[in-house]
């Protein structure tokens, strides 16, 4: 399998991206998430992940590994192709995505074109378990501080020592309160060293 991919943007485009590697240039599938995430021009380095159909072996890309592991557990999923995962991720961030799954928000993941309530449902019922092992808490919204911020300040955490399941409590106890204005990973790293 192939894990990334490192070159340079000859092309970009919301669907697709074509990578120049060593004189090679790789087709590479990608959600409106990374497009949004990866820059226009320049040299890159993006997560893979291969697909291999009996007609053909795909490249789908991901700006980081949070998506690509989101990706990979929703084709895990009877019934939710590369294409349908892809389509998911284009419609909301990962964050919102796993909070949704894991508060088994039907509603939120119907509002995505092409899922209906089945689908909802085998999607919340194989990922809930396996998402809530992975430390993604249920919770009323995560939106209250970006999402990029929350990232952040969970990766500090574990690197300052933290098991990600007691970072991920305390950052959602700090966004609970009214009181505490986040408006920056710093601020939230503060906040939740408090807690401990």
């Amino acid at each position: 399998m192939i894990a990334f991919i490192e070159g340079t943007i000859e092309e970009k485009n919301p669907a697709y991206l074509v990578v120049n590697c060593q004189g090679v240039g790789y087709l590479i599938h990608i959600s409106l998430h990374t497009y949004n995430a990866i820059p226009d021009t320049g040299m890159i380095r993006i997560n893979t992940l291969q697909v291999i159909r009996e007609d053909a072996h795909i490249l789908y890309g991901f700006a980081g590994n949070e998506e690509r592991d989101l990706f990979s557990h929703l084709i895990s999923v009877s019934g939710v192709g590369p294409n349908t995962a892809r389509l998911i991720l284009s419609s909301m961030t990962p964050g919102d995505i796993k909070a949704a799954i894991v508060g088994k928000d039907i509603t939120t993941l119907q509002s995505i074109k092409g899922i209906g309530a089945k689908s909802a449902q085998r999607i919340i019922v194989d990922l809930k378990d396996r998402l809530e092992k992975e430390g993604v808490l249920k919770t009323e919204n995560l939106t209250t501080a970006d999402n990029t911020i929350q990232q952040e300040a969970l990766s500090a955490l574990v690197m300052l020592g933290f098991t990600k399941n007691s970072a991920q409590k305390a950052i959602t106890a700090i966004l609970k309160k009214k009181h505490v204005a986040v408006d920056s990973a710093e601020v939230l790293v503060k906040e939740a060293l408090k807690n401990f």
